[in-house]
């Protein structure tokens, strides 16, 4: 689950974006560094993004990918709950582990589904 959203000219840097939705939204807001997608800046430094957190399992990832265009994806902000129902970085899987994944992403997709509408609904409010 990934959505572009393009926002407002006020808010178009992770600080002020990070303020406002701190105010706007009852989620818990962070600036923190991409863990999840190593990402580097134009400094060759670990990129950093806002993460909008509704539990430790539903939570979602901001990140500009240009001046006023914001990626946002859903995340598992949980290290160990990640580990275990984030999705495989392997590039081959044996049969237990695609079963797994499998029954995982149909167990979890309606739930994370919720999650992600109702976060994302915060930054289409100051989308232009």
């Amino acid at each position: 689950m990934e959505n572009l959203i393009e926002l407002k000219n006020n808010y178009n840097s992770l600080d002020k974006l990070c303020s406002y939705l701190k105010t706007a939204s009852t989620f818990e807001c962070s600036k923190e560094y991409d863990q999840w997608e190593v990402r580097t800046d134009v400094n060759g430094q670990m990129a950093q993004c806002i993460v909008l957190k509704k539990s430790n399992m539903h939570a979602v990832k901001v990140f500009f990918v240009n001046e006023n265009t914001v990626k946002v994806n859903h995340i598992i902000p949980n290290k160990i709950m990640n580990a275990y129902f984030g999705k495989s970085q392997k590039n081959y899987q044996n049969i237990l582990e695609i079963i797994t994944g499998k029954i995982k992403g149909i167990v979890l997709a309606p739930t994370q589904e919720k999650a992600f509408e109702e976060m994302e609904q915060v930054l289409h409010k100051i989308s232009a």
